[in-house]
């Protein structure tokens, strides 16, 4: 079924018109290449478009970081530590699945407190969330002071959690106040 393709260029020449191709063919045919596709130039890099290729990428960035700055208002914002910071025992002294749940709430708390933005609008309703947060931390030193001295005890293992846990709801419901916040500033423009 399959033969050499040698064999069949031998049986049935393709070409039986054996004609030579006019003179000049091959010049006509390289000119009208030519026309149709011509060699690209080498491009010349001037000092004009280095200049405003430079020009351009200095206005984006400066209108980029315009556009992507944040109003800053830290100007006598606390802040609170969340971390407490001191040298007697602590959740993670006690069991280390106690501090696994101390280290997950303080570090869910740190980072809700740093996704707020404060402005001008919402100053003052973050300013009363970290006054509270503030006298929740003293609690939580008071208590692991109490945990150090009675040592531990179920009372005060779930009283520190449960102050975690409230710091932690504390943010989240100033997260959702500084979004009706922002809804109702954005609906008045």
């Amino acid at each position: 079924m399959s033969k050499d393709i040698r064999e069949l260029f031998q049986e049935a020449p393709l070409l039986e018109n054996k004609e030579a191709m006019p003179k000049g063919h091959e010049n006509r045919f390289f000119d009208k290449l030519e026309k149709a596709l011509p060699e690209q130039k080498k491009l010349r890099f001037s000092w004009y478009g280095m200049a405003a290729s430079l020009l351009l990428f200095i206005a984006l960035g400066v209108g980029g970081y315009h556009y992507f700055q944040f109003e800053e208002t830290t100007q006598n914002t606390k802040i609170v530590d969340v971390k407490t910071n001191i040298s007697t025992k602590s959740l993670g002294d006690i069991s280390p699945d106690l501090k696994k749940v101390e280290d997950y709430y303080i570090a869910n708390i740190n980072l809700e407190l740093s996704k707020v933005q404060v402005t001008s609008e919402n100053k003052e309703l973050f300013d009363g969330y970290v006054n509270r947060l503030e006298m929740l931390n003293v609690e939580y030193k008071k208590l692991s002071i109490e945990l150090n001295n009675q040592g531990p005890n179920e009372q005060t293992v779930n009283a520190l959690i449960s102050n975690l846990k409230l710091r932690l709801n504390l943010m989240y419901r100033l997260k959702e106040q500084l979004k009706k916040i922002n809804t109702i500033t954005t609906n008045q423009v």
